[in-house]
């Protein structure tokens, strides 16, 4: 009975790799951004942001605090931002999920939360898109103060 189990596994096997696939690519389906001489084959989409760097300057450790990078698609095609990743679980960013069409503008929202955090910090946010390159890096950075409590017995007491 074993056998018979076996010998239908194998012919089941040979039977689904000798069926024809249809492995047929398109020029539709591959965008050749180069060719071999270094000249651009097609339109491309450009992400230009108007800052790459924010600098949320002095804030109070727990704070959550957002920025919004502003950016234009400056390039010839639809731009595709398909995930953006902190660098961190304290940074949380959120992008816009439809293309955004040659010369549109659209934003890029980053939360940061400095709870357990202090002094400089500076962390990123990695965005994949279909521009060339297809990453590109956003940072935020702060100086994170850590606030301290008074003892009462320690406060100066007016005479």
């Amino acid at each position: 009975m074993k056998t018979i189990y076996i010998l239908a596994a194998a012919i089941l096997i040979f039977s689904s790799s000798c069926k024809e696939h249809s492995t047929e690519v398109t020029t539709n389906d591959v965008m050749n951004t180069k060719s071999a001489d270094g000249n651009t084959n097609a339109d491309l989409p450009e992400i230009k942001f108007d800052e790459e760097t924010h600098d949320f300057g002095r804030i109070t450790q727990g704070e959550k605090v957002t920025y919004a990078f502003k950016f234009k698609n400056t390039g010839g095609a639809n731009l595709i931002i398909s995930s953006a990743n902190g660098s961190c679980g304290c940074t949380i960013p959120s992008y816009p999920k439809k293309p955004i069409l040659p010369g549109e503008e659209a934003v890029v929202d980053v939360v940061f939360a400095s709870e357990g955090k202090s002094g400089m910090v500076e962390k990123s946010v990695t965005l994949v898109t279909n521009c060339e390159p297809s990453t590109r890096i956003i940072y935020i950075k702060a100086n994170i103060i850590v606030p301290t409590s008074a003892n009462p017995s320690e406060l100066p007491t007016a005479h």
